[in-house]
């Protein structure tokens, strides 16, 4: 096969190493792998072929520059890996074609469904689709209300944040003294008083109310064409921190992916999906939230004899992808692994 040139953001990110091993071992066809990141590190070509320091994400300037690198490394195609980068790729996705790359990223107005919570627990419920309990939070007043509405636990989140950012839970039976001796110092458990106190101090972004769900995490990872689902394979998470699974087995549930499938199929995304999961007490599995793009634990699937993200590379060069007999049961541990760089030139 031909070989190709690959693009993909937020190369400076823990999880980098498993994504970039498994898009260059597919075991097919060699791929040139360019990395961007907003910082400067060098380890990155450690991992890729080339690197390129850009601006953030939601920079105005930050799809010039990723369409000049396209165009002068002749990138074949672009992988985002964040969710603040997404809807601005997706309305140039025309601008990058002129180039000669494909971008992997679903229409805006799916966008701006899947990549916001509270959005897309509204699509749930006026899809008839499960869907935790959950209130809008606007001001500091909302809280009670949503209390009153949902009771204790209750989990606040912003709308749009990610990786726990802007995520607290409230136990009415923890005190400050629980939290203290009995939490992990990146516990994400608060009291109600020192909630409100800190919502106090600035302008609150939109946020909503959930219920708490005491249950098993899964993760679920997909991979669709305009609503298609081409594969979907699920993990439980045996070690999860700040929602991501850093221990996790691969497990056979029909049951979640096929619900993970159907809001897939119903938005029409494109691309590698991920959906966040937990069961409430009763085993009932409540979608948390959608990542529409590859997730952080994706390449993990690699090892289960199914590799997601160089099948979305497949699917979007318009190859033939091939039945996969996924193994389950397979348990993946991520660990830290040290990158060197030297700072000072040799004398």
């Amino acid at each position: 096969m031909n070989s190709i040139t690959v693009l993909i953001t937020a190369c400076g990110n823990v999880y980098m190493p498993g994504i970039c091993k498994s898009i260059k071992e597919n075991g097919e066809r060699r791929i040139r792998l360019i990395g961007v990141d907003m910082n400067k590190d060098d380890t990155i070509l450690q991992m890729c072929d080339a690197y390129y320091q850009v601006p953030q994400g939601n920079n105005p300037e930050y799809v010039e520059a990723l369409l000049k690198i396209c165009r002068e490394e002749r990138v074949d195609i672009l992988l985002p890996i964040m969710s603040v980068e997404l809807e601005a790729l997706a309305a140039n996705k025309n601008r990058f074609a002129e180039v000669g790359t494909m971008v992997s990223v679903s229409d805006v107005n799916a966008l701006k469904i899947a990549n916001n919570k509270l959005a897309l627990f509204n699509f749930l419920k006026n899809e008839e689709l499960p869907h935790p309990k959950f209130y809008p939070v606007h001001s500091v007043a909302d809280i009670d209300k949503a209390i009153e509405e949902i009771g204790f636990p209750i989990v606040f989140k912003t709308s749009e944040g990610s990786g726990s950012r802007g995520m607290r839970i409230i136990d009415n039976s923890k005190s400050r003294f629980d939290i203290l001796f009995h939490e992990k110092p990146n516990s994400c458990y608060i009291t109600l008083n020192e909630f409100k106190e800190i919502l106090s101090e600035g302008e609150i972004p939109e946020m909503h109310a959930m219920e708490y769900l005491p249950g098993n995490e899964y993760t679920v990872d997909l991979l669709a064409n305009n609503g298609e689902i081409k594969y979907s394979m699920c993990r439980r998470g045996l070690n999860v921190q700040n929602s991501i699974i850093l221990d996790g087995v691969v497990e056979n549930k029909p049951q979640i992916t096929e619900m993970c499938n159907e809001i897939a199929r119903r938005l029409k995304l494109t691309g590698n999906i991920g959906f966040d999961i937990k069961e409430r007490d009763d085993g009932m599995p409540i979608i948390m939230e959608c990542n529409p793009r590859a997730t952080a634990g994706v390449a993990e699937f690699m090892y289960s004899n199914i590799n997601l993200l160089y099948l979305c590379i497949k699917m979007l060069l318009g190859d033939k992808l091939p039945e996969i007999n996924p193994k389950y049961g397979v348990v993946v541990r991520r660990r830290y692994m040290e990158m060197y760089e030297n700072l000072y030139s040799e004398n």
